[in-house]
């Protein structure tokens, strides 16, 4: 559970936002979810609406993720090094696993849930771009269609770059990840492939290999 602590620039903030209210121009938000100025709002008071705040007392980013939570829902590294399209999709993620309850702020501006609070739908990350405070993801391409390539013979890890990968970041938008396909083997890389080993009884190594690949053609949806 995420704790906050109340400070006086806060509730400042709170008077200010309600006194003026809060107009985004952004894409609409998907059916059932929070409006963008609700979001807006939270990180006014949660951060002042800085994605890169490191409050040295064990919350980060935008929306103050403490690190047990930002890896309940996905997260890989700090919430503050995150781009605030992963730091918006993370957001939403927790809500919708657990509502408005892991943020004081939510209680103090009176944010109220909908249908998608615990509702336990894993969104994509073109549910989360409407939330704002950064660049919408790129434009997801498609994933590859026919029969599951053939296992490239290599088990990759973290770091590493080849052509194989990135056929199957791509498979894997197919799960709602939205890789552009860089073919690098970094943090969402790693948070896919946990992902689908998890969800397929494989060995949670983080190690692409034989299983893993399979899996994410033939095997169980991960998340």
């Amino acid at each position: 559970m995420i704790h906050y602590r109340r400070r006086t620039v806060a509730r400042a903030l709170l008077l200010a936002l309600a006194a003026m209210g809060l107009q985004l121009t952004v894409p609409t938000a998907a059916s059932a979810d929070p409006a963008s100025n609700a979001w807006a709002k939270l990180r006014m008071c949660e951060s002042s609406g800085r994605y890169a705040t490191n409050t040295g007392n064990g919350y980060y980013g935008a929306y103050q993720f403490d690190l047990p939570t930002w890896r309940s829902v996905g997260g890989a590294g700090r919430p503050d090094q995150a781009a605030p399209a992963e730091q918006d999709y993370r957001a939403l993620y927790l809500y919708r696993m657990r509502g408005w309850q892991p943020w004081q702020c939510a209680g103090m501006l009176k944010l109220t849930g909908d249908a998608d609070a615990r509702s336990k739908r894993v969104p994509s990350y073109a549910d989360s771009a409407y939330i704002g405070g950064g660049p919408a993801p790129a434009p997801t391409p498609p994933a590859p269609g026919g029969p599951m390539p053939a296992w490239p013979g290599v088990v990759y890890a973290y770091g590493d770059c080849a052509a194989p990968l990135k056929a199957f970041q791509l498979r894997m938008n197919a799960y709602g990840y939205g890789f552009t396909g860089t073919g690098c083997y970094y943090d969402k890389t790693r948070t896919a492939v946990l992902d689908l080993q998890r969800a397929n009884g494989i060995k949670d190594s983080g190690l692409l290999g034989p299983k893993t690949w399979t899996a994410a053609w033939q095997g169980k949806p991960p998340r």
